[in-house]
């Protein structure tokens, strides 16, 4: 009975570690140098962030076809890209999602569904899904702006683009715009981290 009880407590304590260690590395925080990645864009071009010379920043975004938040946003990210890719904040989205669970964010209809909006900005394709774990990003949409800095590109927040999923027009807080108007003024982004709704991300 005591070598059961010590098996289970070792148990215990080897569970309670892993889950530690998950914790405290499940992605990004804030002022963390974010490393760059190469992934395929709609338009089959491989995109890195090295590529955008001019850029002060981005605005990363983890978004996908077939979630209704996702494409609640849809709209809101094209006009981000388009108030902030001229200020130096490109968007860059990033499909996180495995086919294979949901055939839906599959790459040749991510093709379809950026012809049929019309996106901007680069759509790019997680495959393998290497890039969200990293980032921690666990919803779509899932917001990361990220400042150039000497010691590479730094997050300077996490979280939702705003705080009304559902409507556009009852928006009181534009997080997103927020923080990238702070940072194009030199200031302290004031809130820094807020909890990204949307669906979860397909593994």
């Amino acid at each position: 009975m005591k070598v059961f009880k010590v098996f289970f407590s070792g148990l215990v304590l080897v569970m309670i570690s892993a889950f530690t260690v998950n914790e405290i590395t499940s992605g990004y925080e804030i002022n963390d140098i974010a490393t760059d990645f190469m992934l395929k864009n709609t338009d089959n071009k491989f995109v890195s962030l090295k590529d955008y010379k001019e850029a002060k920043g981005f605005i990363v975004v983890f978004t996908c076809n077939h979630c209704p938040y996702a494409v609640a946003y849809e709209d809101r990210i094209i006009a981000l890209d388009k108030k902030y890719k001229k200020l130096g904040y490109p968007v860059i989205a990033i499909n996180p999602n495995n086919p294979e669970v949901q055939e839906k964010d599959s790459f040749e209809l991510m093709k379809v569904r950026a012809k049929e909006k019309g996106f901007t900005f680069p759509y790019l394709f997680d495959e393998g899904q290497k890039i969200y774990p990293q980032y921690g990003a666990t919803k779509t949409p899932h917001v990361y702006i990220l400042e150039k800095t000497k010691q590479g590109n730094q997050v300077k927040y996490i979280g939702a683009i705003d705080d009304n999923h559902s409507d556009a027009s009852a928006v009181k807080v534009k997080y997103v715009e927020n923080a990238v108007d702070a940072l194009l003024e030199n200031k302290e982004v004031a809130v820094k981290m807020t909890k990204a709704i949307g669906c979860s991300i397909k593994g």
